[in-house]
C-alpha cells in the first residue's frame, strides 16, 4: 500500500519506547488513539503488506483512511494506558468504538430456578444452572424472539426478582395484557411456570405450530386491508424462523463439537498407549512479563471439553525472576498437594504449556507427592510437538516409548490438546491483565497528594479493591479512617478519569487459590 511521503519519514523515526499513538484522517479529525510498549513496532505493523491482505475489515479500513500519526512517549506502559483512557474520553474516536471486541453473540436465558423466572438476553454464557438459547448471529432476531416470548406466553419482564404488589402499581404491562401478572396472583407460580417451560419449548423448534399462528394472523390483516400490520407481522415471522434456525444450528454445532472431542480423547488414548482414555485433562500455563505479576492458569477438560467451574488461578508466591519452569513446579505443587489433603478427584492427563524443561518440572513435583502413576505431557507451541513420558506404571500399556510425539495437522487427539492448551494460555493471560489493571489503578493513588503508602493500605484494606474504592462517593470515601471531606473529593476526581474495565471473562468461576 502507497504511503504519503510524510508517514513514511515518521515510520523510520520512531522510537522504541512505550507511549500512545494518535491517528488522524484528512481532516485532521482524530480516529483513532491506541497504546504500544513500542511504539515503533505497533505503528509500523498497521502499515505492512501483509496488514491488509490478513486485518479484518474494520483494521483494514481504518489504516486506509489514515493521513497522518502523532506519538506521545511515555515513562512506562501504565502511565501510557492512563493517557489512553484519558484521550479516548475525551475524542471519542470512531475506529475506537468500532474496533471494540464485539463478537460476542446475543443469548437469551432463564433460571427456571427462580421463583418467578424471566428472559433476558445476555452476551456471556455461564455456569449458573440457567437455560440458555443461541447464540443468535443476528441481534434483530434475538430481540424479535425475546419480546414474542414475553407477549405470546404473557410472561414479565420486570427487573425485581421476586415481584410484590408495590412492583404492579408501577407496571403498565399487565393492563396492556403482555403480562400474566404472577405478582398479585393472576396466576399460580406453578401456572406461570407452565408459561415459561413452554416459551424454552417453542424457542427450542418444539412448538412449529406456533409460528403457523403468526402466519395465519398475517393473511388474515393482509385480507383485510390491513398492510402495516401484515408487513409487522411478517418481519417478525421471518426474525422468528431465523432465531429458531440458528437455535437448531447452534444445537447442532455443540453436538458435533462434543462427538468430535470425545473422538479426540480417544485418539489421544491410542497415541499416548494409556490403558484407559484420559477422559479428565487439567491444563496448566504461566503467564508474567520478566518476572513480575507472575500468575498460573488451571483449565479443566471432561471428554475434551471445557469445565469453567472446574478453572482455577494461582498467584506465583516463591519464584523470583523469569523462571517458567520454578513457576509451574510451584503451581503443580501446590495444586496436587491441596488436592491429596482434600482428597479430590485426580485427572487422567497432566497438560502443561511448555517442551521437556516445564514436564520435568512437573514430573518431579508430582514423583515428590508420591503420584508417579499420574501421566504428563507437555505441548511445545513452536513446532506442536507433543513431549510425552513413557514409561510410567499401572497407566501405560506396551508402546513406542519416544519422548517426542509428533502428530498431523489433522489429528483429532492434537485437537484436543491445542484447545485446552489455549484455553490455559487465555485464562492466564485474562488473569495476569486483571492484575495489571489492578496496579494501574492502584498507582493513581500514589500521586495524590496526602495519600502515603500507609494511607493507601488502609483505603484498600477498608473498601476491599481499588474498583470498589473507584465506585464510591465522596461521603462513602470521606467516612473511611484517615480520609476528610477534601482529600476524599480529590480521590473520587482521580479516580473518575480513567474508564472502569470489565473482569475477565470467566474470573467468576476461578476462586484464587492464593
Amino acid at each position: 500500500m502507497p504511503h504519503s511521503k510524510k508517514i513514511e519519514d515518521k515510520l523510520q523515526a520512531l522510537p522504541d519506547k512505550p507511549g500512545i499513538y494518535i491517528m488522524r484522517d484528512r481532516r485532521g479529525k482524530i480516529i483513532y488513539v491506541g497504546k504500544a510498549t513500542s511504539l515503533r513496532d505497533r505503528i509500523r505493523s498497521y502499515f505492512r503488506q501483509s496488514t491488509l491482505r490478513s486485518a479484518d475489515p474494520k483494521t483494514r479500513s481504518l489504516v486506509n483512511t489514515v493521513e497522518d500519526f502523532e506519538t506521545l512517549v511515555c515513562r512506562t506502559e501504565a502511565e501510557a494506558t492512563l493517557t489512553e483512557g484519558r484521550l479516548i474520553k475525551d475524542y471519542r474516536p470512531r475506529f475506537n468504538v468500532l474496533l471494540k471486541d464485539d463478537k460476542r453473540f446475543l443469548l437469551l436465558r432463564v433460571n427456571r430456578r427462580e421463583a418467578l423466572p424471566r428472559f433476558d438476553a445476555v452476551r456471556l454464557q455461564k455456569e449458573d444452572g440457567a437455560d440458555y438459547f443461541g447464540p443468535y448471529v443476528s441481534s434483530a432476531a434475538a430481540w424479535a424472539a425475546l419480546e414474542f416470548v414475553e407477549r405470546r406466553f404473557a410472561l414479565r419482564s420486570c427487573r425485581p426478582p421476586e415481584p410484590g404488589p408495590d412492583d404492579h402499581k408501577h407496571c403498565l404491562k399487565d393492563v396492556l395484557r403482555h403480562c400474566s401478572a404472577p405478582c398479585i396472583n393472576k396466576v399460580t407460580p406453578e401456572q406461570y411456570r407452565e408459561k415459561v417451560d413452554g416459551a424454552c419449548a417453542f424457542l427450542r423448534g418444539e412448538k412449529p405450530e406456533i409460528l403457523k399462528e403468526i402466519e395465519a394472523a398475517m393473511t388474515k390483516e393482509a385480507a383485510a386491508h390491513k398492510f402495516e400490520k401484515a408487513a409487522a407481522l411478517r418481519d417478525s415471522l421471518l426474525l422468528l424462523r431465523r432465531a429458531i434456525k440458528e437455535r437448531a444450528l447452534s444445537t447442532r454445532t455443540l453436538a458435533m463439537k462434543a462427538e468430535d472431542a470425545a473422538a479426540g480423547v480417544a485418539e489421544l488414548q491410542q497415541v499416548l498407549g494409556m490403558i484407559k482414555p484420559p477422559r479428565v485433562i487439567e491444563a496448566y500455563d504461566i503467564s508474567n512479563i520478566a518476572g513480575t505479576l507472575a500468575v498460573g492458569s488451571l483449565v479443566c477438560a471432561v471428554a475434551g471439553m471445557p469445565q469453567k467451574q472446574r478453572y482455577r488461578r494461582f498467584r506465583i508466591r516463591t519464584v523470583e525472576g523469569s523462571d517458567d519452569p520454578a513457576m509451574m513446579a510451584e503451581m503443580i505443587r501446590r495444586r496436587f498437594a491441596r488436592l491429596i489433603a482434600e482428597r479430590g478427584e485426580r485427572p487422567d492427563l497432566v497438560l502443561v504449556d511448555g517442551g521437556l524443561t516445564q514436564l520435568r518440572a512437573a514430573r518431579r513435583e508430582l514423583d515428590g507427592l508420591g503420584l508417579r502413576d499420574l501421566p504428563v505431557a507437555g505441548l511445545a507451541k513452536k513446532f506442536e510437538e507433543i513431549y510425552y513420558e513413557g514409561a510410567l506404571s499401572g497407566q501405560l500399556s506396551a508402546v513406542s516409548r519416544d519422548p517426542i510425539i509428533r502428530l498431523p495437522e489433522n489429528s483429532r487427539a492434537l485437537h484436543v490438546l491445542q484447545r485446552i492448551r489455549d484455553e490455559a494460555h487465555r485464562f492466564a493471560l485474562d488473569y495476569h491483565r486483571a492484575l495489571r489493571r489492578r496496579r494501574i489503578m492502584e498507582s493513581q493513588l500514589d500521586d495524590i497528594e496526602g495519600i502515603g503508602t500507609k494511607r493507601k493500605e488502609d483505603l484498600l484494606k477498608h473498601f476491599g479493591s481499588i474498583a470498589r474504592l473507584r465506585r464510591a462517593s465522596v461521603e462513602e470515601i470521606a467516612a473511611a479512617p484517615g480520609v476528610g471531606p477534601e482529600l476524599a473529593r480529590l480521590i473520587h476526581k482521580v479516580l473518575a478519569t480513567t474508564t472502569a474495565e470489565p473482569h475477565p471473562e470467566g474470573e467468576e468461576h476461578a476462586p484464587d487459590q492464593d
